[in-house]
């Protein structure tokens, strides 16, 4: 009884032994691991080493990561003599390859092993199954991408295996195109298998996808095979040209904007006081201006607080350029009223002296303007591309025209301004000071432009001629429509952006401007008020 107690006490004390000696070294496990790898590396040819990188990859090992990207740098070398393989950190020190731990005193002759580009891409390829396990989200999809791109067979199971456990959406679609474009390049894949794989590609429209189908289709000897590639880049081709028209309007839809915010200010002044300005420009440049002088305080002052710089320029442009329009209208343009071709040439005049005025300020050249983070960077939805800065500046927009029209609906000051614009003589019976009302409604114009210049500045060069690339548009834009109008300001500013935009791709950018002006002047040749003419007595007179 007991021997045989004795011999299962044995038993079991080697049993926790055993399990203590491993639980303890988990880099035991690892190094047994990758012994038959890096054994191969030792015979220094290059059909070794493509064993030994597809073996390290697949060993599951923790230290086969670091393998692979030291063999990339160059980091990971051996000794023939010794039969040794060691990794070189970025300190010069000298790791054992099975373990990662220091070597005390490293062989004499080492050298690198060798690898070419054939390898190299091997490697990526590897590195990219190794990512799938990541809990970095970027380095997942990143792996899944590089998996498409390298299409390999032996790929297929951790491809699948990657799919099942992916919890993320975006990823999981990325994984299934991968794993559709590797049956798609195996040779010993069945057809069904192929046309299974067709038919989920055809769902992607990238341009890597449509050269993957037209590769393959140069290809294909089967008739069924050729049948689904034809349709399926068919299909994609249809999807991109319907993606390129909904990008075009989504950028017609910014350059809407930029012309609304531009010519809105314009379409006050010249609707209630009749005055063509010239130096409208000037004030979207000066609103631009002001921006870098803010910009320039915070990162002197408050780098930390870059991201409100903009918060800030918003009101200060308002108030620099409101005034500066008060000053023209009380100081020239109230002298000029009923002569509307000297008010032409005095404003241009004002608008070269102010333009003189900031070389001599802030000199010729452009000057940086930088975007907060957010409005930095963009995202893609539905394949649409959209960057946040023109989105902000699409919102910023309509904030401002709306804040507008509450100001003209709701205050004083609108009801005067749009008594003066539908009846001057008549508002001034009534007692309104028409010619307070001017000034407010120039320095409101004004302030707006300023406005605008903060956010072109956001997307355009900040420069003495920065005003000059909108005020002819800004005129196009109040003209069509129709002098005074808001609401017809913000319709012709999107409609002639969308056009615009929609035209670039078959006529160019010139053309367009050129096909898009013959047009205007078509329209208005029938419609001379504009799509929205004002109703009023002194209007209709």
């Amino acid at each position: 009884m007991r021997g045989i107690f004795d011999r299962w006490t044995r038993r079991v004390v080697a049993a926790l032994f055993t399990l203590g000696l491993f639980s303890a070294s988990p880099s035991v496990v690892a190094a047994g691991l990758l012994d038959e790898p890096l054994a191969r590396l030792h015979a220094d040819s290059f059909p070794e080493t493509t064993k030994a990188i597809e073996e390290i990859a697949r060993s599951g090992a923790p230290e086969a990561e670091t393998l692979l990207r030291a063999m990339v740098d160059r980091r990971l070398l051996f000794d023939a003599s010794s039969k040794t393989v060691v990794v070189k950190d970025a300190s010069d020190k000298f790791l054992d390859a099975r373990t990662l731990k220091p070597l005390a005193s490293p062989p004499a002759a080492l050298s690198p092993v060798r690898i070419n580009n054939r390898l190299r891409g091997l490697i990526d390829a590897e590195l990219g199954t190794l990512a799938l396990v990541s809990p970095d989200r970027t380095r997942r999809f990143e792996a899944a991408d590089a998996l498409f791109r390298s299409r390999k067979a032996s790929d297929l199971k951790a491809v699948e295996q990657a799919i099942a456990r992916e919890k993320d959406g975006a990823i999981a679609t990325a994984l299934r195109k991968a794993h559709s474009a590797i049956q798609l390049a195996r040779d010993d894949a069945s057809l069904s298998d192929k046309l299974a794989a067709v038919g989920e590609l055809a769902a992607f429209t990238d341009t890597d996808t449509l050269g993957l189908l037209n590769q393959t289709l140069a290809s294909a000897q089967q008739p069924e095979l050729r049948t689904s590639l034809e349709a399926a880049i068919t299909r994609i081709e249809h999807q991109r040209q319907l993606l390129a028209g909904v990008q075009n309007v989504i950028y017609g839809l910014s350059l809407g904007s930029v012309l609304l915010l531009a010519a809105i200010g314009l379409a006050i002044t010249f609707g209630v006081m009749g005055v063509i300005n010239m130096a409208h420009g000037e004030m979207v440049m000066l609103g631009a201006y002001t921006t870098f002088v803010v910009q320039e305080a915070f990162r002197a002052w408050a780098p930390a607080a870059f991201d409100f710089s903009l918060l800030v320029a918003i009101p200060l442009a308002f108030v620099f350029t409101g005034l500066v329009g008060i000053a023209i209208e009380r100081g020239i343009i109230r002298f000029l009223y009923g002569r509307p071709l000297e008010t032409l040439l005095a404003t241009w005049g004002v608008s070269l002296v102010l333009q003189q005025a900031v070389r001599t300020t802030f000199g010729p050249t452009n000057r940086e303007v930088g975007n907060p983070s957010f409005m930095s960077g963009g995202f893609e939805v539905f394949g649409v591309s959209i960057t946040w800065g023109r989105l902000w500046i699409i919102v910023f927009t309509l904030l401002v025209f709306a804040g507008l029209q509450l100001v003209l609906r709701a205050t004083r000051l609108g009801l005067e301004m749009r008594a003066v614009t539908q009846n001057r003589r008549m508002a001034g019976s009534m007692g309104i000071r028409s010619a307070r009302v001017d000034a407010l409604t120039f320095g409101l114009g004004s302030g707006i432009a300023g406005i605008a210049g903060v956010a072109l500045s956001q997307i355009d060069n900040v420069s003495p001629n920065l005003g000059q690339s909108y005020i002819v548009d800004s005129f196009m834009v109040v003209v069509f429509g129709g002098v005074g109008n808001l609401w017809g300001t913000f319709v012709s500013a999107f409609a002639l952006g969308i056009a615009n935009k929609l035209l670039e791709p078959v006529a160019g950018a010139v053309l367009a401007k050129i096909f898009i002006l013959v047009l205007l002047i078509l329209f208005i040749q029938k419609r001379p008020r504009g799509l929205f003419a004002l109703k009023g007595r002194a209007v209709e007179a």
